[in-house]
């Protein structure tokens, strides 16, 4: 990721992305909802989350719930990543992303007022959407560091339909 990119993710970041985590924190296995997928993307889905790492921005990863889910969980609190999601409502044509590692993030813009909260960020290019939420706890390195480890297994096993063109 170019300097550029970085501070870029670091402002985004730093203004402070909004979703609620999913799952608990420490008690028990991270609840992942399981997608309605065709067999083609739950294929991919599937080879996805099979590629992800045993640790992620440092964090190792946790149980989740069911065991078959489409994703993983890292850390406490969390972070989630999730397959199969559908693309954010608020993206569209004239939306801007972060390139990191080659892949095009998106965080919805209402998301960006509160400086503590957590930071969700989707892959709106890809088929099927892969979505990261990072806790707050872990800036301002965490979710630029996790987006950058994803990266090979999101251009590996993922289909790039339209890229997310960056921001500037």
């Amino acid at each position: 990721m170019s300097g550029r990119g970085r501070r870029a993710l670091a402002a985004l970041v730093a203004s402070g992305l909004v979703l609620p985590l999913l799952g608990g924190c420490g008690e028990g296995p991270v609840e992942l909802p399981l997608p309605d997928l065709d067999a083609a993307d739950l294929a991919a889905c599937r080879a996805f989350t099979d590629a992800l790492p045993s640790t992620l921005a440092g964090e190792p990863r946790v149980a989740v719930q069911p065991e078959d889910a489409l994703g993983a969980a890292y850390g406490d609190p969390a972070f989630v990543v999730r397959c199969g999601v559908p693309v954010p409502a608020e993206f569209d044509a004239t939306a801007s992303c972060e390139d990191v590692s080659g892949v095009g993030w998106f965080v919805p813009p209402a998301q960006l007022d509160d400086q503590t909260a957590d930071v969700t960020l989707t892959t709106p290019g890809y088929r099927p959407v892969v979505q990261v939420t990072v806790p707050g706890e872990y800036r301002p390195d965490g979710p630029a560091n996790a987006l950058a480890e994803l990266a090979d297994a999101v251009r590996a096993h993922l289909t790039l339909d339209q890229p997310c063109e960056g921001v500037g």
